[in-house]
């Protein structure tokens, strides 16, 4: 991946630490960058969350580069693989490294790479023989987190009166015990707003624990999870349940590839359950084991069949509840994997079966295809080629349907500064994965075909350029198109530096889609979407004092002729201010949002807590303002408040059903208590 500009690290002025002895006006600046790559369809799928929370996890446990693996250095996600490719061919030539500053000879390696790999890596002792510690200094020497926030809301849903079996507090808890990156054992619970606490179903508290084992480097074995844990094999078209790349990140971020990490999630949802290992059979060869079994959430047919698989993990109605752990689920499945010369080649296989029938209502067209029955297997084979240049991957799967996917794609280093790269996809509207996840525009790996080329480029030391087209055809129906269809999806962002501490950003994407429409002769047809979205921000970063200006637009077209479809518009304006001093840190934005409708809804980033990346959105007309207050006391406890209001000018009911707030404000507190310890 070619250079990009110095200046998306001051991009975004206002970022979220991860660190307690992260102080002064440099502290994880990684998060800058981050938010500058969010994009609302990753957002909405929970990408960038999933994404975030495993860089917040890398950021507590460093990765020390004088004994790292191949496996290890793959973590670091915000480098491209031709840019893991030379790290690793540096390190195995002239390890042990005295200093950090020695990666500046990596040419790849640009400053804001360089910066961002202080937050993730040390130099430590080099031990080529390094033994897996023993008991007494992983008691002695590791290192105890418990982290514990409550959100308090100064309002009253329907639901909260009459209908929600718990009381209106969101809360959650995580205890982490870690030893470097050998040892990690953890424990979340997690509590949404209205569900019952040791109460009802809960009767050990709360709704939802999620706990995990994982010991990595112990002989032959590179990793062993134990409890809950999540998993991606290839190019994630049999299995993923962790994150997968949109169309702004695949430009900048590696491709990830067999990897078991432990889910800290507090989300119901999206996880495996037992145990899983990768072994190291040989200098090239390794293979991956699992084995899951769970129970889930669904929505059941007079039968006693499930019809719909549900991930929303909510509990606080009889009917949810009722809904709570009614089925099981078994899964297990092995992946081998080859690597040398920058070759790599993995075969890959899953088992899912249930305890009830599958069966879903097949009488909505879009679902026609959804798997059916008890038991289903994936398997497929992925490859790829890794030089200073040239980045190859992909994979081919087929189901127990005997229908294929596959995915392909190719990043070419043209210079210093242009980077090439295109992606192949073909999702058969047969095949189907119930843990695959990967490059898409519809949001599932099935029925889509489509072509992505995108380029990142600094034609000058003080501007970058990244940009994409992405063409997709839709064979059969999905969801709000009853016919086969098509998406059309670009994108460029520019940033520009006017000075060390000053820099312009802009931002424009243009999509158009096909979806239902029913005419005057109650025909079903498609019609056009074109959506038309920017973001213009100049943020300052200062020694104490950081502030960003920020504009977003919204214009979503169809055509003129279809009256009960009327265009929307919309813009909001964002000024964040924050001040940074010693063991303070205090943020304030106020924003002012007008959109007609849902359809030019807009996304605002906002500081919040630890662990959590928040992205709101806002539609109507209104105003958003948030205080964010961090204090560090000593050296082990950090304390965070926030609070935010939003105050709707068109409209006296907020949401609707249960949700529903009788007011036009909705203003809520965030308190969090970090101790280390």
């Amino acid at each position: 991946m070619n250079k990009l500009s110095t200046t998306l690290l001051l991009a975004i002025s206002i970022n979220t630490p991860c660190l307690a002895q992260s102080t002064g006006s440099n502290h994880s600046q990684w998060q800058q960058y981050f938010e500058q790559l969010a994009d609302y369809d990753d957002i909405e799928d929970n990408n960038m969350e999933n994404l975030y929370e495993r860089l917040c996890e890398l950021e507590t446990s460093p990765i020390n580069l004088n004994t790292a693996t191949d496996d290890d250095l793959k973590q670091l996600s915000f480098l491209s693989s031709t840019q893991i490719e030379e790290l690793t061919e540096y390190l195995d030539r002239y390890s042990p490294l005295q200093s950090l500053g020695e990666l500046s000879m990596i040419q790849s390696l640009d400053p804001v790479r360089l910066q961002l790999l202080r937050h993730f890596v040390y130099i430590g002792e080099e031990k080529k023989a390094e033994q897996f510690p023993t008991i007494n200094n992983i008691l002695k020497y590791g290192k105890h987190e418990l982290v514990g926030t409550v959100t308090v809301p100064f309002y009253n849903r329907k639901g909260d009166r009459n209908g929600y079996l718990g009381y209106k507090y969101k809360h959650w808890i995580r205890y982490t015990f870690k030893y470097g990156q050998h040892v990690q054992i953890g424990i979340t619970g997690t509590q949404d707003a209205g569900e019952p606490f040791f109460a009802g179903k809960n009767t050990m508290g709360y709704d939802h624990y999620a706990y995990y084992a994982v010991i990595r480097k112990l002989g032959r074995i590179k990793t062993l999870a134990l409890g809950q844990y999540k998993i991606r094999l290839g190019m994630g078209l049999v299995m993923n349940t962790g994150f997968s790349l949109g169309k702004t990140t695949s430009l900048v971020f590696s491709t990830p590839t067999n990897t078991i990490t432990p889910n800290s999630s507090r989300s119901d949802a999206y996880y495996l359950q037992g145990a899983a290992a990768t072994l190291a059979l040989g200098k090239h060869t390794d293979i991956t084991a699992f084995a899951s079994y769970r129970k889930i959430d669904a929505t059941l047919n007079d039968d006693g069949s499930i019809r719909t698989l549900l991930h929303t993990g909510y509990h606080r109605t009889i009917s949810e509840i009722q809904r709570k752990h009614n089925s099981a689920q078994w899964t297990t499945g092995a992946a081998l994997r080859w690597r040398n010369y920058g070759f790599h080649m993995g075969a890959n296989a899953i088992y899912t079966a249930y305890n009830r029938e599958l069966r879903p209502n097949t009488s909505q067209l879009f679902r026609k295809y959804d798997p059916a029955g008890k038991s289903f297997y994936n398997g497929s084979i992925n490859y790829g080629y890794i030089s200073h240049w040239l980045n190859i991957n992909g994979e081919t799967a087929v189901n127990n349907e005997g229908a294929i996917a596959t995915l392909n794609s190719v990043s070419l280093k043209a210079n210093s500064s242009l980077t090439l790269t295109a992606i192949q996809r073909f999702y058969s509207y047969r095949y189907y994965s119930l843990f695959g996840s990967s490059f898409s525009d519809g949001g599932k790996v099935q029925n889509e075909s489509g072509i992505y080329l995108g380029a990142s480029w600094t034609p000058l030391s003080r501007l970058s350029i990244l940009a994409y087209s992405d063409y997709a055809y839709f064979p059969w129906a999905r969801y709000t198109a009853a016919l086969a269809s098509q998406s059309w999806d670009n994108m460029v962002q520019t940033t520009y530096s006017l000075s060390n501490r000053l820099v312009l950003s802009a931002r424009y994407r243009l999509r158009l889609r096909q979806q239902n429409h029913t005419d005057a002769n109650s025909e079903k047809t498609l019609i056009d979407k074109t959506e038309h979205r920017a973001r213009l921000s100049l943020a300052y970063t200062g020694t104490h004092w950081t502030a960003k200006t920020q504009f977003d637009g919204a214009y979503t077209v169809f055509p003129s002729n279809i009256k009960d479809k009327p265009n929307s518009r919309g813009g909001m304006i964002m000024q964040t201010v924050g001040y940074i001093q010693d063991a303070i840190t205090i943020t304030a934005n106020i924003g002012y949002f007008h959109t007609q409708d849902y359809n030019s809804r807009l996304y605002a980033y906002e500081r919040g807590t630890l662990y959590s990346f928040n992205f709101p959105m806002f539609y109507g007309k209104g105003i958003r303002g948030a205080m964010f207050v961090r204090g560090i006391i000593g050296k082990n406890i950090i304390i965070i408040g926030k609070i935010g209001a939003t105050k709707y000018f068109d409209r006296d009911v907020i949401s609707s059903s249960y949700q529903q707030i009788d007011s036009s404000w909705k203003t809520d507190m965030d308190l969090q208590l970090k101790w280390k310890f």
